[in-house]
């Protein structure tokens, strides 16, 4: 593995909590590595530590131990302002509720980002509409999130990730409220969209069929990576 392919370096990563007098380690010495345009994902039952390392890898949550090495930059090192500004230059994030905003149409709801990074309305507007046909809403593009399905609203959701063109997207849970074809159909989506723009997609679910649409699938259990099964 040549080092510039390697985007993101986990080395000894323990997050430990105090409930009481219990110590409870969410992660427990875990060490990986993911290369650029690689789709990976964490799957576990609720409560093995996926969401935790999710949270870690996105600055969310600071390790107790460990480091968590992104696109070069030592994200435990960073401060709060460091962490927000390093989110919005690298990295998407798809939720499992869509988290869109109710009042705004998608065309609106995919350039939310872009206003944040100080981009004229026209551009912004332009990158959203051309996301909406990547991800196949060219027809509902002028459509508020309560006169769409919850395949459309994450189909937004998805669009909204990618605007900001991140090196790295997260996704939790991405497919979580919707039925199982649905969920494929936004998989399939995921994996072309993230294979065409060669970006880095890293997924946390507890589903075994839907992790099986990843190039490695990294299996976690109390805390600790159990096995990383590559796809051929």
């Amino acid at each position: 593995m040549k080092k510039d392919k390697t985007v993101i370096t986990v080395s000894d990563l323990y997050k430990i909590y105090r409930v009481g007098e219990t110590k409870v380690r969410a992660l427990n010495g875990v060490d990986f590595s993911i290369n650029r345009g690689e789709f990976c994902s964490i799957v576990g039952a609720s409560g093995s530590g996926k969401s935790t390392l999710l949270n870690m890898l996105a600055g969310l949550e600071k390790p107790t131990k460990g480091e968590i090495v992104i696109a070069g930059e030592h994200m435990e090192k960073k401060s709060e302002n460091g962490l927000v500004r390093f989110r919005q230059a690298h990295i998407g994030f798809i939720f499992q509720s869509f988290n869109l905003m109710d009042t705004m149409n998608a065309i609106e709801n995919v350039a939310l980002p872009l206003t944040f990074q100080g981009m004229d309305r026209r551009t912004r507007t332009r990158k959203a509409e051309q996301m909406l046909d990547m991800v196949g809403l060219t027809k509902y593009k002028k459509h508020k999130p309560t006169q769409m399905s919850g395949g459309q609203q994450q189909r937004v959701g998805v669009a909204r990730a990618l605007v900001v063109e991140p090196e790295i997207i997260f996704a939790d849970e991405p497919t979580g409220n919707l039925d199982s074809r649905t969920s494929r159909e936004v998989m399939e989506l995921m994996q072309r969209v993230v294979r065409e723009k060669k970006q880095t997609l890293i997924m946390v679910t507890h589903d075994n069929e839907l992790a099986g649409f990843a190039d490695r699938i990294f299996h976690i259990r109390d805390g600790k990576i159990l096995k990383i099964e590559e796809k051929t």
